[in-house]
């Protein structure tokens, strides 16, 4: 158990005492971070609607505690001379980044800044839940406009290079910025555009399927679920799955993190691909390199690390026809009548345009990202005002997928993340996206293949693969850094064509 980091940090990692005094002082800070995530947690789950007043004030309050123990003298002058240490290991060097960059954001941001985001983006999020059942912008958007106003007060403090975006992306995906995010989807979407018109046209997957309105019991797609995460080898003292009205993952630290889902008692393939989305999150936390512990370093290497996770599980495994088999198998034929392994393939793998981003198929979800990309970008930078904003949405989805929303609903009030402020951050999923099929492809040249572990229940191989070129560094390196050292490129879109291309197009996947 975690008792004083002194007590428990592996001298063989963390060798100067200099970091390890960094990491000693840290642990306050770390234990005011375990608890924000658990009551981010319980705000979503569990918490009474009421609640959010008093809870939206303690977390404000916390997040004050934590700028100020960041930004102390004493904390500054020891990080100043632990960068001056030349001969630190790679561990050592991750610690002083990471520490770095949290000290440069809670020194340039005001504290009037940090406690008016926290207390606004607490309340915001349950009115955006109260908003998208009642449909009504309205009662959202004077929320969304402090917070994007707050958003652009935070870009112009921490600075940025050409664009107020390339700060708040930074803070997700070091090293990102706006117009290289840019590139990558102006390389993506055409090749998106075309497979999906070649997949269209053809006919073999889908566009709708009768499951898609066969209503469930909700009792047992519990079971169901629960059954998933059994399968897939999960740790019932170390992780739960709870339900939330949008799917989420809480890392409280490595021994504990929550995941949930959501039940609407139909489509039943939404709730099972939204717990194996949500497991691969919560896999990278718990793999994490136990001598790691409680220091700077145990967190993903960025969102779009993370995401990468979350999508390869969710896509490259729970879409595929191995996995679907066991599935069928396993799980599904005493619950599903009247279906074969064939028939739930072209179901989970559905095709087409639509409206929802979660719901999306693999081809068309990353053409959701390229509408939430610009607006994003449009609005941090003053170019666009919050009421703008849904007629927007309505001509960037008729533009990339090709439909219109009829309903906020089903367009600008879908997501939660601008109530929370994660403004940023919806580019990572696109990254984590393409990155997924890259580590496919070093996984497979790795193991042989990955997909006969899949069919013989051989997650384990797949879980140490992940866990040994991905999950146990945490943070020690940054993202690009990370993948060009254990998965030897740089993010390329083109991997991720090429999979889709293969899979929907010559059906060799």
């Amino acid at each position: 158990m975690l008792r004083t980091l002194g007590e428990t940090l592996p001298a063989q990692v963390f060798v100067r005492s200099e970091i390890r005094d960094l990491i000693e002082m840290y642990q306050d800070i770390w234990s005011l971070q375990h608890a924000l995530s658990l009551m981010g947690w319980d705000l979503e789950t569990y918490m009474p609607e009421d609640g959010v007043v008093e809870r939206s004030i303690a977390m404000s309050r916390i997040n004050l505690m934590i700028k100020r123990l960041f930004t102390r003298r004493e904390f500054i002058d020891k990080l100043a001379a632990a960068e001056k240490i030349e001969d630190l290991n790679d561990y050592e060097r991750g610690v002083i980044r990471v520490l770095r960059r949290a000290v440069d954001y809670y020194t340039k941001i005001p504290e009037r800044v940090v406690e008016e985001l926290s207390r606004t983006t607490s309340e915001a999020s349950v009115v955006w839940r109260n908003a998208k059942a009642k449909d009504d912008f309205n009662m959202f958007s004077p929320y969304l406009d402090k917070i994007i106003a707050l958003e652009r007060e935070v870009a112009e403090h921490l600075g940025y290079r050409d664009h107020p975006y390339d700060a708040l992306i930074d803070l997700y995906e070091e090293g990102l910025t706006a117009r290289e995010f840019g590139s990558i989807m102006d390389r993506l979407i055409p090749g998106l555009r075309s497979i999906l018109d070649k997949v269209l046209s053809e006919g073999y997957f889908p566009t709708a399927h009768r499951f898609e309105d066969e209503s469930y019991n909700i009792d047992t797609m519990r079971r169901v679920n629960e059954r998933i995460l059994e399968i897939l080898e999960y740790d019932p003292k170390r992780l739960r799955l709870d339900v939330s009205a949008h799917p989420f993952t809480a890392s409280m630290g490595i021994r504990d993190v929550r995941i949930t889902t959501r039940y609407e008692g139909r489509d039943f393939r939404r709730t099972i691909l939204s717990v194996i989305h949500e497991y691969g999150h919560a896999l990278y936390e718990l793999q994490i390199d136990e001598a790691l512990q409680g220091t700077p370093i145990a967190i993903g290497a960025s969102m779009g690390v993370h995401e990468s996770q979350s999508r390869f599980w969710e896509l490259v495994i729970g879409k595929s026809r191995a996995f679907i088999e066991v599935l069928h198998r396993r799980v599904l034929r005493d619950h599903i009548a009247s279906t074969s392994e064939e028939d739930l393939y072209r179901y989970f793998n559905i095709v087409r345009p639509s409206l929802i981003r979660v719901d999306a198929d693999e081809v068309t979800y990353n053409l959701h990202i390229a509408v939430r990309f610009e607006i994003e970008r449009l609005a941090i930078g003053g170019e666009i005002s919050v009421k703008d904003i849904p007629e927007l949405w309505g001509e960037l989805m008729e533009k990339y997928v090709g439909i219109r929303p009829k309903r906020h609903s089903e367009g600008v009030l879908q997501d939660i993340h601008w109530s929370n402020g994660s403004i940023g951050y919806f580019p990572t999923y696109s990254l984590g996206t393409i990155v997924a099929a890259q580590i496919r492809d070093a996984m497979d040249r790795d193991l042989g293949g990955i997909y006969g572990h899949v069919s013989n229940l051989n997650f384990r191989a797949i879980r140490g693969w992940l866990g040994e070129k991905i999950h146990k560094w945490g943070s020690t390196y940054p993202p690009r850094e990370l993948l060009r050292r254990f998965i030897g490129r740089d993010i390329d879109p083109e991997s991720y064509l090429s999979y889709l291309e293969g899979k929907y197009i010559k059906k060799t996947i």
